[in-house]
């Protein structure tokens, strides 16, 4: 059914601007098709191959959640004990453990993550009360568990989880021996080292059959209750749930399990179908997710009666509405880990506002949501330390309350276009109405 994935795959990287890809699929804990397209060094003209070990982003977080639930089998967390925040390792798998939004990354073999995460691991709603991607929950995942077990997530995660199933080359590391460059969006190279402080969320390697052997076997290691409750999703859409460390499928269609991963120089998928005994992997070398989709919906398609893209993995967006705010001026602050960052926005007509912090302002579109009176992205540098080391642009997303604009303010880098991918900071925002217009602060 797949002889022709080598073309659908060279159309994919054309198309797309992807180094390579490599593809594999296992069927009943044997891989039964093993393949890999383009160079995983365009520099040095290496091709890669079916051994050829990729970055997995987020692909990684099912480890983690293995991890967790291997401890939990042997007695040594409870996965309903409230921890750090308040929060219980359930929850934190879930993502439903109160904690906002945050990625780190630093490049390069020296020093350690550019950003200290600790101020940013912090509630932003209570735990349990809503579902908010959150690789600091795994952060705290990973704390739990060294606490659990005396070893670091790396060591346990090989000895009780990949050891086990035959995948001693999967990895949460820095970085790994033999593994595809990563490459931006337009082509260069990203440094070999990679740091951050949520490793359990972001730090897997793995060769394309590993990870879909992995994504077959993995309720082997655990209790049937326990794996049974893996799959216990929250609904987070109408297509999907989140369930302990994996999105599984809801409503009419095949029943699929399945993570994503994307940051710099890194699209990777893993998908399991159970009730069919098959698991799909698709790694690619870049930070455009467009050739990895592409090439997994064709494998998927040809192979799951069913399937369709909203059955797995999901872009976590909210649909837009029309502004509803009426034109007036708003003043507060943003709580930086240094203190209050004085915030203004006037709300313009035409769906545009102006944002101004620090001595920078920009005007930009905004909209609304069913949940927020207010979201937009602004090209304005907070003016805080963490923000200038990666984070030159200034979202926020707001909701009103009792006449009180609160939410949050996401300082981040858009893309990878100019230098490398950066940081994606979350602050608490509050800002309330002003009586008149004012050009600047006071």
């Amino acid at each position: 059914m797949l002889d022709d994935l080598g073309a659908r795959c060279a159309r994919a990287m054309a198309e797309h601007g992807s180094p390579s890809v490599s593809v594999a699929v296992a069927a009943r804990g044997e891989v039964i098709l093993a393949e890999a397209y383009g160079l995983a060094d365009t520099g040095a003209r290496i091709p890669a191959t079916a051994r050829t070990p990729y970055a997995l982003a987020s692909a990684t977080k099912p480890v983690t959640a293995a991890a967790v639930c291997v401890a939990a089998d042997e007695g040594l967390l409870d996965l309903d004990a409230p921890g750090p925040l308040g929060a219980t390792p359930r929850q934190l798998l879930r993502h439903r453990g109160g904690i906002g939004a945050h990625y780190d990354f630093h490049y390069g073999e020296q020093g350690g993550p550019a950003v200290d995460p600790e101020p940013y691991t912090r509630l932003s709603r209570a735990p349990g009360s809503g579902f908010e991607y959150a690789n600091l929950g795994y952060r705290l995942l990973g704390r739990l568990l060294e606490d659990a077990t005396g070893q670091d997530l790396a060591t346990y995660a090989h000895e009780r989880v990949l050891g086990p199933l035959g995948l001693d080359g999967f990895r949460i590391a820095t970085a790994c021996p033999g593994a595809a460059t990563r490459y931006t969006s337009d082509g260069r190279p990203y440094p070999e080292g990679l740091r951050t402080s949520h490793p359990g969320a972001s730090l897997g390697w793995a060769t394309a059959p590993q990870l879909a052997l992995f994504a077959q076997t993995w309720p082997r290691l655990l209790k049937p209750e326990t794996a049974a409750a893996v799959l216990d999703a929250v609904p987070i859409g109408e297509h999907l749930g989140y369930g302990l460390g994996w999105c599984v499928s809801r409503g009419d269609g095949p029943l699929l399990v399945s993570h994503g991963g994307g940051m710099g120089g890194v699209a990777a998928m893993a998908v399991s179908a159970p009730e069919l005994g098959l698991s799909v992997a698709v790694l690619t070398n870049t930070t455009v997710k467009a050739a990895r989709d592409a090439v997994l919906a064709h494998v998927l398609g040809e192979l799951v009666p069913g399937f369709r893209p909203e059955l797995i993995s999901p872009v976590f967006s909210v649909p837009a509405r029309p502004l509803s705010l009426a034109e007036g001026e708003w003043a507060g602050h943003v709580l930086a880990p240094e203190g209050e960052v004085p915030l203004r926005l006037r709300i313009l007509p035409g769906g545009r506002a102006e944002l101004t912090t620090g001595d920078e302002s920009a005007v930009a579109p905004v909209e609304a949501t069913d949940t927020l009176a207010l979201r937009g992205s602004f090209p304005v540098q907070l003016p805080t330390a963490d923000a200038r080391v990666s984070s030159p642009v200034l979202g926020i997303e707001l909701g009103l309350a009792e006449g009180v604009l609160t939410g949050r303010a996401l300082a981040y880098k858009n893309g990878d276009t100019e230098g490398f991918l950066g940081n994606l900071l979350s602050h608490p925002c509050v800002l309330t109405p002003q009586p008149s217009w004012s050009p600047a602060f006071p």
